[in-house]
């Protein structure tokens, strides 16, 4: 497999700095909002995680935005809920890329062309440069698609089972 230069330079010069622009603190606060009020209308659980760039050696290997998606939901545990039923929601800036991975629950009930547009929608947005925007619309897209399928559990006993904060990496 040939080396993508221009994916390996895209990484080298996506920095801390360029996500703090595109993600500020008030950007991540809005958006761990929308994943507060999101869970209220249904007992999924969401996660959101942004990350600017991948190491060098990662993408000189060919590592996919949706291979460090898949170390991502496990690094952070999004698998380890009581109904099966989390998602991670994984922004790849370098890549202009995102990647919902959900758990086992989820399969056979939300389709992966139905969390393929909820992607496409967040990276329509982040591409026109409104990444707060399109955070916020991908999580109430995700949380619409857990409602479906997941109710919120009776008497509101729904335990918040993973952090609402985005993790940035």
């Amino acid at each position: 497999m040939a080396m993508d230069w221009t994916r390996l330079f895209r990484h080298l010069f996506s920095t801390r700095r360029k996500l703090a622009r595109a993600f500020p603190v008030q950007a991540l606060a809005t958006v761990e909002r929308a994943v507060t009020e999101s869970e209220r209308t249904h007992s999924g659980e969401i996660r959101f995680a942004v990350e600017a760039s991948l190491e060098p050696h990662e993408v000189w290997a060919g590592m996919t935005p949706r291979a460090r998606a898949l170390r991502v939901f496990a690094a952070l545990g999004v698998w380890d809920t009581e109904a099966n039923n989390g998602i991670l929601i994984y922004v790849l800036l370098a890549d202009r890329d995102v990647e919902i991975v959900a758990d086992r629950g989820c399969n056979g009930r939300v389709s992966a062309a139905e969390w393929s547009a909820v992607c496409n929608t967040m990276e329509e947005k982040f591409r026109a440069g409104q990444y707060e925007r399109g955070a916020v619309e991908g999580v109430h897209e995700a949380g619409r698609l857990l409602a479906r399928h997941y109710p919120p559990l009776p008497g509101g006993r729904d335990e918040d089972e993973l952090p609402n904060r985005p993790a940035v990496l």
